[in-house]
């Protein structure tokens, strides 16, 4: 593992950076070179389209790992199932897939909503938000 700064790199951690000719990149480290503190990652966002799909080493000092964020709703999920495909990370594809099976099999009570109408008087009546 690689070290930036107090932050331990490893590979298949998604970082973004700065190429020595400055453009910003977005990628995923592929592999690390604890001698030579340097890592070799996958591009998938920069400022030169050209770059997009390639891999390139960086020292470490040159790049910063993203924090991990989850996911909570199905069009997140499907976002980076795309992004899984595109760049043939099949084990991440298996958990989104997974994730995105879970999340569809949630129980229907569960994700109602009930949304309360006031009626006449004191009385209220419960809707769901389903119909």
């Amino acid at each position: 593992m690689a070290a930036t700064g107090k932050v331990r790199l490893k590979a298949g951690d998604w970082i973004k950076g700065k190429s020595r000719e400055g453009e910003l990149i977005h990628g995923y480290i592929e592999t690390i070179d604890s001698l030579q503190e340097a890592v070799k990652v996958n591009i998938v966002e920069c400022d030169n389209e050209n770059m997009i799909g390639t891999t390139i080493w960086l020292l470490n000092n040159r790049v910063e790992k993203l924090p991990f964020a989850t996911t909570s709703n199905e069009e997140q999920i499907l976002t980076l199932i795309d992004v899984a495909l595109s760049t043939k990370d099949e084990q991440w594809f298996m958990e989104l897939s997974e994730k995105l099976r879970f999340l569809r099999k949630t129980p229907e009570a569960e994700t109602k909503k009930k949304i309360v109408y006031p009626m006449s008087g004191n009385r209220i009546k419960n809707f769901d938000t389903r119909g």
